[in-house]
């Protein structure tokens, strides 16, 4: 479905493209070159900041040390750094040497980080040593890890199975000339890992071309302007895709400032971070624009810079957006993306936005509903899965090792995301979620989004989910699980009587759960097949 106020998007995609060199060396004769790439706050070692020119150097250095350990274009390198200013140098510098990347979380375990070694079947290891120490000796039956570059590194203690490096020595003595290897768009770039269906995390490969297919998004959610150089802010961990696009790849490529911290989740300190650097742009998660506006005071005049709020993984609800426009003068834009296949929904300045729904598909991305039994596509206000021609830049290659999922999810042309949603009259997309998310109850079928997008409007609930709970085989309830903030006085009863208020009945929760907390996954995003009653605190019933 295309809509004739958007432009035609027309992609460019060379046949050789390589995304280290695109972020750093793309920049070196351009006005750019001097300018700051990354600024990175950590609460216990300061501000630290490297310009393009500073960042192509330290990327080919890199390059040069994988190159010197005998590391092949195509070899995976494990990344699981904190956000520091090594892992940009680490997670280009690999690409820009033909190796794919793999980037991790700080939170997984060790036995989770021998998973995804073993898994991926990485070479190198890049970590920072007080990780690493903690680990090693919990790093086994991984038969291809070999080397383990160590960040922030006091002392280095041999290994018995690996060879442990300094990270800083090694850049400082590797060759500071060394050229990107021609890799071709299509080539694999980046391997990210994901929660998959058997309970084990699941592996998608990206191309270099990835890169380029997030271009829309760059000018229809970023909005980038042109007049001035932007500082983006972003408060979430460059493991997630979410991340490492909108806070490292997609600024990078364009020649604007990062800006990140790592420490203490605090509100404030993302006021603070953006008055001190003077961010044009800020990215994040629903819960950051929340706790801000629960914990903060802070008013749009006191962030001057400011101009630009972005925010994806999860829904955000027409109170927040609501308070955000009156104290802050400014819309959140939302985004809907998937590690497969990022953002490729979203708000734009360019139409209003309309509470709930995700906006429209960005140019470039023809992205149709359809039934995926008969192929056909649905009609307008018909829920239809979200189905992406194969052909689309933006789109993964494959899942790692998992060819039968692969087939699965792409063949006749088509990636079937396995998210459902609809378009209204006016062509506003309005996502549904997942086919098992949608609850089936006495007939009707409800997204859970609907439902809480109406309970995040109540003044007094700091999170909410909406599950079906099943009362007997083959049937199921419309249940809501809250979480109040800390000074709410609401009881389940007076929840129960509001989503009497605001909902059609057959949406309406038949029982209200109070709740201190939701299972989540490390991304923090809510896992609804784990939401059960054992979590609940109190409730209430009709």
């Amino acid at each position: 479905m295309m809509f004739t106020d958007f432009p035609q998007w027309e992609w460019q995609v060379p046949e050789y493209f390589n995304i280290g060199a695109a972020c750093t060396d793309r920049h070196l004769a351009t006005e750019c070159k001097d300018n700051i790439a990354m600024i990175v706050e950590d609460d216990v070692l300061g501000t630290s900041s490297i310009t393009f020119s500073e960042l192509a150097e330290k990327t080919d250095r890199f390059a040069a040390v994988l190159h010197e350990l005998g590391v092949k274009p195509g070899d995976r390198v494990l990344i699981r750094l904190p956000n520091s200013l090594d892992y940009p140098i680490a997670f280009l510098g690999a690409m820009k040497m033909g190796a794919i990347s793999v980037p991790t979380s700080t939170l997984l375990t060790a036995e989770e980080v021998a998973y995804l070694a073993k898994d991926s079947g990485a070479v190198v290891l890049v970590t920072d040593a007080a990780a690493w120490y903690g680990m090693a000796d919990a790093i086994t039956e991984t038969p291809a890890l070999r080397h383990i570059l160590l960040s922030q590194a006091a002392e280095i203690r041999t290994h018995k199975c690996f060879n442990v490096i300094d990270l800083a020595s090694a850049l400082d003595a590797a060759d500071a000339d060394s050229i990107a290897h021609q890799t071709k768009a299509e080539d694999p770039a980046y391997l990210v890992y994901t929660s998959g269906t058997t309970g084990y995390p699941k592996g998608v490969l990206h191309a270099h071309r990835a890169l380029l297919g997030r271009q829309p998004a760059s000018r229809y959610w970023f909005n980038y302007s042109v007049q001035v150089q932007d500082r983006i802010m972003h408060s979430g961990k460059f493991n997630w895709t979410y991340v490492l696009g909108t806070g490292l790849m997609d600024p990078l490529y364009l020649g604007k400032t990062v800006i990140v911290h790592e420490g203490k989740n605090d509100a404030q300190k993302w006021l603070d971070l953006i008055q001190k650097h003077a961010a044009t742009i800020f990215i994040g998660v629903p819960t950051i624009y929340r706790q801000i506006l629960q914990k903060t005071t802070i008013t749009g005049e006191q962030l001057p810079s400011m101009r630009h709020f972005m925010s994806a993984g999860e829904h955000l609800s027409d109170e927040v957006l609501t308070q955000w426009q009156t104290r802050f003068g400014l819309n959140i834009y939302e985004a809907v993306g998937m590690s497969e296949f990022s953002y490729y929904l979203s708000q734009s300045i360019y139409r209003p936005i309309r509470p709930g729904s995700a906006g429209f598909p960005q140019p470039g991305h023809d992205i149709r509903l359809m039934d995926p039994e008969t192929m056909a596509p649905v009609a307008v206000g018909e829920e239809g899965m979200i189905c992406v021609p194969d052909t689309d830049p933006g789109l993964f290659l494959r899942y790692w090792n998992l060819d039968e999922e692969t087939r699965k999810y792409k063949h006749d042309g088509y990636f079937f995301t396995g998210d459902y949603a609809k378009y209204d009259a006016d062509g506003y997309i309005w996502f549904l979620g997942r086919k098992d998310d949608i609850i089936k109850s006495f007939g009707y079928r409800v997204s859970p989004y609907e439902i809480e997008r109406v309970y995040k409007g109540h003044p007094d609930i700091a999170d909410c989910a909406a599950v079906g709970e099943e009362i007997e085989k083959d049937k199921l309830l419309v249940v809501a699980y809250v979480i109040l903030k800390p000074e709410a006085k609401t009881t389940a009863d007076e929840l129960l009587q509001f989503g009497k208020q605001h909902l059609a009945a057959y949406k309406c929760p038949k029982t209200v759960y109070l709740a201190h907390d939701f299972p989540r996954t490390k991304n923090g995003k809510i896992l609804r097949k784990d939401i059960n009653s054992t979590i609940a605190t109190a409730k209430s019933s009709r």
